[in-house]
């Protein structure tokens, strides 16, 4: 495949994973806590910059994933090609990073901590799969350019400075 794949097939993908994980199981699981950071405007301040910061790094991977790697953030219509661009230069796992900021901003709008310890899960049940599945797969896909994409990105916690790969120095 070389063309990327189309907008109806990006918005379904949206629509089964991150929406259900940051919006259909929040709403399921929600319960909201008199002993969780009540009545206090900075936590809800910190909650909705925390959330805007992480739907922006999602929509901005999402972008790349269709412009750049021609492919969707689900795993039946994966990418075509490695993204080593925007927050990809600091850590591999950005568009996971966004979505667990989006759950943290919630839990701390909504009070709830449920939704905090669904954040963790998430988090959590994400970094198994990615050592136990993604990983391999993206080196039977990408070869050598994603060994050595791994050996200098950590999987999240990000690179002070960004990744350069050996044909882009710059």
């Amino acid at each position: 495949m070389s063309h990327s794949p189309g907008l109806f097939a990006h918005l379904r993908d949206v629509l089964i994973l991150p929406f259900t994980m940051t919006v259909i199981v929040p709403w399921l699981i929600y319960s909201p806590s008199k002993l969780f950071l009540t009545n206090n405007i900075y936590i809800d301040l910190a909650g909705g910059i925390i959330l805007l910061l992480g739907l922006g790094i999602f929509v901005y991977t999402v972008f790349l994933f269709k412009h750049l790697g021609k492919g969707t953030l689900a795993p039946w219509q994966p990418t075509q090609k490695l993204i080593v661009a925007g927050p990809y230069r600091y850590c591999r796992n950005p568009m996971i990073t966004g979505v667990f900021f989006i759950l943290i901003g919630e839990s701390l709008i909504t009070h709830s901590l449920s939704i905090g310890y669904w954040a963790v899960l998430f988090f959590m049940i994400n970094t198994v799969y990615f050592i136990l599945k993604e990983e391999s797969d993206l080196y039977k896909r990408f070869g050598e350019e994603y060994r050595r994409y791994k050996s200098n990105v950590p999987r999240w916690l990000p690179r002070l400075t960004p990744y350069k790969t050996p044909q882009n120095n710059s």
